[in-house]
């Protein structure tokens, strides 16, 4: 999908959910939004491989141009191909073939469970939704919600409890009367299909299409949308490190990750931008967390709309900093999990509650904790933790974690000492929509060659917007380019030594090691008196030529 039709897909139906939302606020109507965007990428993508699985029997679906306005159920044609009911209800080509092979769903399903790890049931599918929403049909509603069921509970190997659970089709903000409710769904999924039919519906363009609607409503809704949204470039910095090698990243990209971890997902974008820089083969399982429900949901719907299989990825909903992820409590370190590579984006500046049984947990007892004013660091060593002694952790902090002292400053120590900090990254400011403030990204290893830090000074070099400043393509690249071969260059990268670090106080502020001031030139006075003695003199000509012209006027002369 070029990038003006992936634009021109965003648009359309950014103004959907914007002319339709009505009295909805931006965050419940785009719940709304995506889930049907997911609905419809899970319904083609099934229905592709259902007509392929059963070849010249499953029936030919054409869809001819829909019917003039206002055509209600009764009066509305099926569409080519489908089949009417006698209630009135149209079946779609899959409801068609089921209805003619009973005896054959059992094994056709679990054939569907094998090759695309999913069912969903005919009447269930986009296809059928959208043409309930064409024709008004008065059980749209219903069949909605007993489908989100079946997609929860039933539709993949794993289950997905809870997938739907921020979706509430009984609110009241969609209507007070179930009529109401269903004539308000008819419309926004009326519009949503029509908004669709022009564009391919495979993963990468509806992908696109949610991560830019994620993007939008983030931006619309300032702070609490942006908190799950890590916008693309900075995604891309960040995922571009932990997938080069580790020890030698002039070598290039790693073939092949075992596992990556986001402890703070999101909407998983961030992850999916690690996978994306591998290829869809290029990492066995994708491990991410999330506290906010909403958030949590999104991500598991944005891993199977960008064709993660469910036995790819695993989405814990549940607190960080606690650490109640049963899987990360391993005692033994022999079966302690561990990851290739971990990237995060976490709150910044979080208040959290530094009990004394998380002094003595094994993730900060070597450091220290976070103070309770920000926990940047707790996320640091959290993550830092489950690293591999052969990965590569990339994380973006508020400027402060660099020279804030206390225990800040006695964990950045430790960090140092023993060789962990490999790379400080300073960003411009503005880059976020939950914060203007300017960021870092800390590239951390367990085993690194060079006893040195590398400081990037990024943050003169972006593009101004009106609400975000962003970075460009050759923004990124130099960022990338300039970690991979350790360039130093004049007031944008240096190499440091330890030696000069500890004799800052181990203070990684970047503008004590990389001076962004413009030298002055130097000034010769002599050169400079000179010029003067000879503008006055020509000052002094100029009024006593001025003055005979007064003297013949018969005026007063200059002073």
């Amino acid at each position: 999908m070029t990038e003006q039709n992936q634009k021109q897909l965003g648009t359309t139906l950014w103004a959907i959910a914007d002319q339709l939302r009505g009295a909805m606020d931006a965050d419940d109507f785009r719940d709304y939004m995506l889930v049907f965007i997911f609905l419809r990428y899970l319904s083609d993508n099934y229905e592709t491989a259902a007509q392929k699985e059963l070849g010249s029997d499953y029936p030919i679906k054409t869809t001819p141009a829909p019917p003039e306005e206002g055509n209600k159920q009764k009066n509305s044609p099926p569409l080519e191909g489908w089949q009417a009911k006698p209630d009135g209800v149209v079946s779609t080509p899959l409801q068609v073939w089921y209805d003619q092979n009973p005896d054959d769903i059992a094994e056709f399903e679990k054939q569907m469970r094998r090759k695309v790890h999913y069912v969903i049931q005919p009447q269930h599918l986009w296809g059928s939704i959208a043409e309930m929403a064409r024709t008004q049909n008065d059980e749209l509603l219903r069949t909605l919600n007993d489908g989100f069921k079946y997609i929860e509970t039933e539709s993949f190997e794993s289950t997905f409890q809870g997938l739907f659970s921020e979706i509430n089709l009984d609110s009241e903000k969609l209507g007070k009367k179930y009529s109401d409710r269903n004539a308000k769904l008819c419309t926004i999924i009326k519009a949503i299909a029509k908004g669709l039919e022009d564009f391919s519906t495979d993963s990468d363009t509806l992908g696109d299409a949610y991560e830019y609607l994620i993007g939008q409503f983030a931006s619309g809704s300032g702070k609490k949308a942006g908190e799950f949204y890590t916008p693309q470039q900075i995604s891309s910095i960040l995922s571009a490190i932990v997938t080069l090698d580790s020890q030698d990243p002039t070598t290039g990209k790693k073939k092949r990750l075992d596992s990556v971890l986001d402890f703070a997902c999101g909407s998983g974008s961030l992850l999916l931008n690690v996978r994306h820089q591998l290829g869809l083969q290029g990492i066995s399982k994708i491990y991410g967390q999330e506290k906010n429900i909403t958030t949590y949901n999104l991500a598991r719907m944005n891993m199977l709309l960008h064709g993660v299989k469910d036995s790819e990825f695993e989405i814990f909903h549940g607190d960080t900093l606690p650490n109640d992820w049963e899987m990360l409590k391993e005692s033994n370190p022999a079966k302690k999990p561990a990851f290739d590579a971990v990237v995060a984006n976490p709150p910044f500046s979080y208040r959290w509650e530094p009990t004394e049984a998380l002094g003595s947990d094994v993730r900060f007892k070597n450091y220290g904790l976070a103070p309770k004013s920000a926990a940047d660091f707790a996320f640091l060593l959290h993550g830092f933790h489950y690293l591999k002694q052969e990965g590569t952790m990339a994380i973006v902090l508020p400027h402060g974690v660099l020279f804030r002292g206390g225990a800040e400053e006695k964990i950045r120590t430790k960090l140092l000492k023993d060789g962990n900090i490999d790379t400080v990254i300073g960003l411009p400011a503005n880059l976020f929509y939950s914060t203007g403030i300017p960021v870092c990204i800390l590239v951390l290893k367990k085993c690194k060659k060079s006893d040195d830090v590398l400081f990037i000074n990024a943050s003169e070099h972006f593009e101004k917007g009106k609400r975000q400043n962003r970075l460009l393509p050759e923004h990124i690249d130099k960022i990338i380019d300039t970690y991979q071969f350790r360039r130093s260059e004049e007031r944008y990268s240096r190499i440091v030594d330890m030696e000069e670090i500890e004799s800052n106080g181990y203070n990684l502020n970047i503008s004590r090691y990389i001076s962004t001031a413009i030298t002055e030139e130097e000034v010769d006075l002599a050169v400079v008196n000179s010029t003067l003695v000879e503008v006055k003199e020509k000052i002094d000509e100029s009024i006593n030529r001025h003055n005979e012209f007064l003297k013949e006027l018969g005026l007063p002369p200059l002073p």
